[in-house]
């Protein structure tokens, strides 16, 4: 934990609450943290003791060391209220701006959570959907607009976020995930953020999600209500353990059959990009083995918790077993994200 020897009255307290964990100072030299140590002692911390030698020493006896993360101003500036949490920092802001999330969809739930994660800093953003933007699409589709109408949605799609965040590289996929392309798609990302509106889509997703340990953060929505869940292959339950099969297309409708709610997906996506944060960067509890269900008739959240299911073998731990297949019997149309 970096506090500048002039800060640290002001900082200390409000970033080490407990008084009592053991604490080591140190400076480049030790004379400046043995102050330091004083001084917190002086605060009420019970177990502090100053390195003798600092750094220098420790680098010297050939010890691990690390360089500490450096932003430049602009990325200071804009992130500033990210580096302002101990939770996040220069080193939490360090690991957004290098990792990567894939995408499945530009669409009603593609939309929110793009443009957060764009915002918050992430590195790199791939982006799988074979549609063009629709006029019916605006309702709720917020990283398109009217002048981009029969444009293709992953280069509108980019056209925004880069506008938003020059700090982020899209990548995108102009075309239906298969099961020939599935595995080089995802290969690579750290977690995928899955706005798919279809099923056949899903347990392509899913199966090879797990075949590689990639964690997956779940949306979805219905009229008015939505759902969000983390399926982490390593960690938890995954979407067939939720869902083992498909239900039948009558029980089923899309959005384009049922309607949806214009600010609806908003939360659900903005719900996902928080997930897919805390994933990326350990915080909090994320929602592995829990599904967080939203009606917004009532404004009710409700969590519930996923147990995995021993009939399912496409697991993490059988991942050399699993062949990667698409849906039998079901159409597979392109990702649209809950058009």
């Amino acid at each position: 934990m970096h506090i500048p020897r002039g800060h640290l009255e002001a900082q200390v307290e409000s970033r080490l609450t407990d008084k009592s964990v053991p604490v080591v100072v140190y400076c480049a030299g030790g004379v400046r943290s043995a102050f330091a140590a004083r001084t917190l002692q002086e605060l009420g911390y019970t177990d502090v003791v100053s390195m003798a030698g600092g750094f220098g020493a420790w680098k010297d006896e050939g010890r691990p060391w690390a360089q500490p993360v450096v932003l430049t101003p602009d990325q200071r500036n804009r992130y500033m209220r990210h580096l302002l949490l101990p939770e996040v920092g220069a080193a939490g802001q360090a690991t957004l701006l290098g990792s990567k999330v894939l995408l499945l969809g530009a669409g009603g739930l593609g939309s929110p959570a793009a443009l957060y994660l764009a915002a918050a800093g992430v590195g790199t953003i791939g982006i799988v959907d074979m549609d063009e933007v629709d006029a019916s699409n605006l309702q709720r589709q917020i990283l398109h607009n009217l002048d981009r109408v029969g444009d293709r949605k992953v280069d509108s799609a980019k056209k925004t976020l880069v506008a938003l965040n020059p700090d982020v590289d899209v990548v995108t996929y102009d075309t239906r995930l298969s099961a020939d392309n599935v595995i080089d798609i995802i290969t690579g990302y750290d977690v995928i953020v899955d706005g798919a509106d279809n099923f056949p889509s899903r347990y392509l997703l899913n199966d090879a999600s797990v075949k590689l340990g990639i964690p997956v953060v779940h949306g979805s929505i219905f009229r008015f209500e939505g759902m969000v869940s983390v399926f982490h292959p390593r960690q938890g339950p995954t979407y067939r353990d939720m869902v083992p099969e498909p239900p039948p297309a009558e029980l089923a409708p899309s959005c384009a059959e049922a309607g949806v709610l214009g600010v609806l997906p908003g939360i659900v996506g903005s719900i996902q990009a928080l997930e897919t944060i805390k994933v990326l960067l350990g915080l909090g509890e994320p929602l592995i083995g829990r599904i967080l269900t939203i009606d917004t008739t009532d404004m009710s959240f409700r969590v519930f918790n996923l147990r995995p299911d021993p009939a399912n073998e496409v697991t993490y731990d059988n991942r050399e077993r699993i062949q990667i297949r698409e849906l039998e019997g079901l159409c597979a149309p392109g990702l649209d994200a809950h058009a």
